[in-house]
């Protein structure tokens, strides 16, 4: 049976630590754990008692993108491609930004894809020396889905975004911090203990306070236009994920499969 990884909550007191758990795939999100994200930042959003929250990756990774090899089975259907999403993805990532608790990321190794997605629904990001950030999906044959390409950028930057989609860039946690997506950088070794720290500091200040700071920052930073284009599109008629079953597509998804170059 396939594993499907999972996203694993402890909880700690006043401070909840959500973990990306994929085993060998450097916790690359499966549709299971989209869907999971989502339950779980609705069910931290309805407790009054969480003052922080920390997500995280396993094994020393954040999150490496999505499970491609899920992909054959649904990515071709324009249908599935448009729920996956329009549903499973967004509908985590719209979890995490209407959580009212202010929420850290600890970056540690491979961010990439869905990786910095989720991180960019965080308010505060620190990161090992080592994290690497990026979205090479070019190498797939598919575009990143317009609300999330949205999301990213205004995290990231425009120009930074344009470099990670268009030309499949990698960057390192310096470059990422010049950009201010992230706000500190630990060596390897002490990430762990700083994340600690900061969400003991957190935690100890006023809980409604930080909440209502989230209500305000949330209406003054609400992702651009962009962010209603697929569904604009799809009533205009020029529906984003009519590649579906395009031969690009196809070819980049398999060949990633099939552990070969891809012919474009």
């Amino acid at each position: 049976m396939e594993i499907q990884g999972s996203v694993q909550v402890r909880r700690d007191r006043q401070v909840v630590w959500v973990t990306l758990d994929h085993d060998r795939k450097y916790n690359a999100m499966s549709r299971a754990m989209w869907r999971s994200l989502k339950t779980v930042f609705e069910e931290i959003q309805q407790d009054a008692q969480v003052r922080c929250v920390v997500v995280r990756g396993a094994r020393g990774h954040f999150c490496a993108g999505g499970d491609i090899a899920e992909y054959p089975s649904f990515r071709f259907d324009a249908a599935e491609l448009e729920t996956f999403h329009e549903e499973e993805v967004w509908g985590g990532l719209q979890a995490m930004l209407d959580c009212d608790v202010p929420i850290v990321a600890q970056i540690e190794g491979f961010c990439m894809g869905a990786g910095v997605e989720i991180a960019s629904c965080c308010d505060i990001r620190i990161a090992s020396s080592a994290a690497r950030f990026g979205a090479p999906i070019a190498r797939l044959g598919f575009p990143m889905a317009p609300k999330e390409a949205a999301l990213v950028a205004q995290a990231v930057g425009a120009s930074t975004a344009r470099a990670m989609l268009l030309a499949a860039e990698i960057f390192d946690a310096d470059y990422m911090q010049r950009r201010n997506f992230l706000m500190q950088i630990f060596s390897e070794e002490e990430i762990a203990t700083q994340a600690l720290q900061l969400t003991i500091r957190m935690a100890a200040l006023a809980p409604q306070a930080a909440r209502l700071n989230k209500q305000t920052f949330r209406a003054l930073n609400r992702p651009p236009a962009l962010m209603d284009t697929a569904q604009a599109a799809i009533e205009s008629g020029a529906n984003p994920y009519a590649y579906a079953n395009s031969a690009e597509h196809r070819e980049g998804v398999m060949a990633f499969t099939e552990k070969r170059k891809p012919q474009f």
